[in-house]
């Protein structure tokens, strides 16, 4: 019997996760989306009728997950969305995905035309 090496997981695609698992999150990054640069008051608009401190504890989980970056100008903070981390999660999971199934089907289609 052989022993398989412990998984390692990766914190930061666990905080990626974790962020997008929340609505209001998510609608603060579909905001983003729409409109890139929004200030916090804008995006409070957004989630109304949650308050600036709740949104900006949203934007701090996002920004722990390298989901937005924020810039200060004077008494105004600018949110700016950064979609790479979405981008890798997508291409070492669901890409990870589409390659299975397209081996499995390319299987198959051998299988079905060796019968023919």
């Amino acid at each position: 019997m052989t022993r398989q090496s412990p998984i390692i997981l990766d914190v930061s695609t666990d905080t990626v996760i974790a962020a997008i698992a929340d609505s209001t999150r998510r609608r603060l990054l579909d905001a983003l989306r729409e409109e890139d640069g929004q200030p916090v008051a804008s995006l409070t608009d957004c989630v109304a009728p949650l308050g600036r401190h709740v949104v900006l504890k949203h934007i701090r989980v996002l920004e722990d997950a390298d989901l937005v970056v924020t810039h200060k100008v004077g008494r105004q903070r600018f949110c700016y969305l950064n979609a790479v981390p979405i981008v890798q999660l997508a291409e070492r999971w669901i890409d990870d995905f589409g390659a299975r199934t397209a081996s499995g089907l390319t299987a198959l289609k051998r299988e079905l035309e060796g019968r023919a």
